[in-house]
């Protein structure tokens, strides 16, 4: 279904297709039709979205499931020792953390509608063979496999998304795409209540019966398959192909998020210059959003590298490599994220403590409103985010809603069963706000789809965080409520807390910086920097041209200093421009 739409290998923006806004705002514009651009923005949020979320949601219950099956006493019918279940994640996300940037690159070179799905349908069968585990080489192999099949996942379908919505629609929208982590622990929980019930222990053990946990698998990992068949047919390559868009709306669609990337590339000093004019420019201008009056020089667009799902340059990957930024963002991802994996996978059996004699399908059942509690405070967040046009300042309060949670949970007696239940509620409503704005402020300011991807796989490396999770969380503390994992968490949230001020002190500072070289610049060097990237600046470093130069010293590593002439061939693009200014 993913039809032919209407052809445009390039755009043409001049000054008058340039004046209009294309974020929620846009319809207090003028020069757009309020109606096309709420039909079809309508369209893109109940036809695409939902189902990328649902794609997610099926990811997220596929990866955190083997909690609940151990609920269900797991290992004990297989016969394994109980710190087998902590062996197979801490493997599988050895694997799926490692194979994050691979699995970005490939989905962006095979195209989203090709490889998501596929990885799909396996990762799926791998989770229903599941039922028939029975060594513990099996456990592991499976668990290795799903982490490789899923890596990547998550930044090529972030991508895909971006193709669609302007930078400060994209918030929202992907916390709707994200929550379904949360949505995916809630109802994992009551999945699990449902089967635990009807196929519950009670009932026998009769070797021709069904485990609780056997069905679990089956019926998770077959909903994966049938869901990952309907990928190919719904999911359009990208907007001017989408069978639920009308021509006039593909084009708009693929228009608009032409417009807002080209002009984000705005300098602070023509901002400033504009608003002191008196011209109309919201507050946030100084942050690198979009102005409705910013006039664009003529320059043409290659619009299908702009809103295509596929493609990759040489100069994507080495401008991703080579980004300090990201190490940065990285290193607190991972810290940010330890109680996020932590609770998705552990927390039935951090429950156990809190409800002894319990069943299983009740203790799952209790983990349904934590997750709920932060599906919506993400969404809440991320819609403040959006208005705001900020990223984070939101990201350092769920930092502390967490820290809060954590703190009351380390120091609450074991006896006080409901307010510890209560602060895992409030823990996990900050949980699941950094990394979804992390991956927001990395997605807005990266203009390039190709190097975006590369940069959200290389921010996929923070889930390392649930290799740090697996180790935290042992069986051994189980009796003490999970005490000193939970403290050594606390520490984990400060320290990221620590790193995203000092990110974003760091961004002033470029942004500052960048602003006192403009003010050196002629306008025509300003121009010419804004559509080329070629302005005074040297267009390479020297250690690049070393590099080079060593590298066709070689008949064997020709291809290699060819492949980093394309590399460096072109001038500085996207957020590597001078004229570009961080948001916030």
């Amino acid at each position: 279904m993913a039809g032919a739409g209407v052809g445009m290998d390039e755009y043409e923006l001049t000054e008058a297709s340039a004046s209009a806004m294309p974020a929620d705002e846009l319809e207090d514009t003028p020069a757009v039709d309020p109606v096309l651009h709420k039909r079809t923005v309508v369209k893109l949020d109940c036809l695409l979205l939902p189902f990328l979320a649902l794609l997610f949601l099926f990811n997220s219950l596929d990866k955190a499931n083997i909690g609940n099956a151990e609920s269900a006493h797991f290992t004990d019918d297989i016969g394994l020792e109980k710190g087998a279940i902590n062996t197979a994640v801490a493997l599988f996300f050895a694997f799926f953390v490692t194979l994050q940037p691979v699995g970005a690159a490939l989905g962006r070179r095979y195209g989203m509608v090709l490889w998501v799905p596929s990885c799909m349908i396996l990762w799926g069968a791998s989770t229903a063979l599941h039922a028939w585990i029975r060594h513990k080489w099996q456990l592991y192999t499976l668990r290795i496999i799903i982490g490789c099949l899923e890596a990547g996942f998550y930044p090529v379908t972030v991508t895909y998304l971006s193709l669609f919505y302007t930078r400060f629609e994209f918030g929202r929208r992907l916390s709707f795409f994200y929550g379904q982590a949360a949505i995916g622990g809630a109802l994992g929980g009551l999945i699990s209540y449902l089967v635990f019930s009807h196929f519950g222990d009670d009932q026998g053990d009769v070797k021709t019966k069904w485990r609780p946990w056997q069905v679990l698998f089956l019926l998770e990992g077959s909903l994966t398959i049938v869901v990952a068949f309907a990928g190919y047919f719904w999911l359009p390559h990208s907007a001017e192909t989408a069978w639920f868009l009308t021509p006039e709306e593909r084009r708009y669609a693929s228009l608009r998020v032409i417009r807002d990337r080209d002009m984000q590339n705005a300098s602070a000093r023509s901002q400033e210059e504009e608003r002191e004019a008196g011209d109309a420019i919201h507050d946030d201008e100084s942050r690198g959003l979009l102005s409705p009056t910013k006039r664009l020089t003529s320059t043409v667009i290659p619009a299908r590298q702009l809103v295509g799902d596929r493609g990759l340059h040489p100069h994507d990957i080495l401008s991703a490599v080579f980004n300090i930024k990201i190490w940065h963002i990285l290193a607190c991802n991972v810290l940010s994220a330890v109680p996020n994996y932590a609770f998705s996978v552990f927390l039935p059996l951090v429950l156990g403590p809190l409800t002894k004699n319990a069943n299983p399908a009740l203790i799952n059942l209790l983990t349904a409103p934590p997750h709920l509690c932060g599906a919506i405070t993400l969404y809440l967040f991320a819609k403040y985010s959006d208005k705001h046009r900020i990223r984070l300042k939101p990201v350092l309060s769920g930092l502390i809603i967490m820290a809060t949670g954590l703190i009351l949970a380390v120091l609450l007696p074991m006896s006080w069963t409901i307010p510890r239940y209560l602060a895992l509620n409030i823990l996990l409503s900050g949980t699941y706000v950094a990394s979804p704005l992390t991956v927001a402020w990395i997605s807005g300011n990266t203009p390039s789809p190709g190097k975006r991807a590369l940069l959200l796989g290389i921010n996929g490396w923070g889930n390392l965080a649930g290799v740090l999770s697996a180790i935290l969380f042992r069986p051994k503390y189980a009796d003490s409520g999970y005490t000193v994992p939970f403290w050594w968490t606390l520490v984990c949230v400060t320290f990221a807390a620590l790193g995203y001020v000092l990110f974003l002190r760091r961004l002033n500072l470029e942004n500052k910086s960048r602003d006192t070289i403009l003010r050196k610049w002629s306008e025509a060097d300003i121009e010419l920097e804004r559509s080329q990237g070629r302005g005074p600046l040297p267009r390479q470093t020297q250690w690049l041209e070393r590099v080079i130069y060593l590298a066709k010293r070689s008949s064997r590593l020709a291809w290699f200093s060819r492949w980093l002439e394309e590399a460096a061939r072109s001038g500085r693009e996207g957020d590597e421009k001078m004229t570009f200014v961080f948001g916030l």
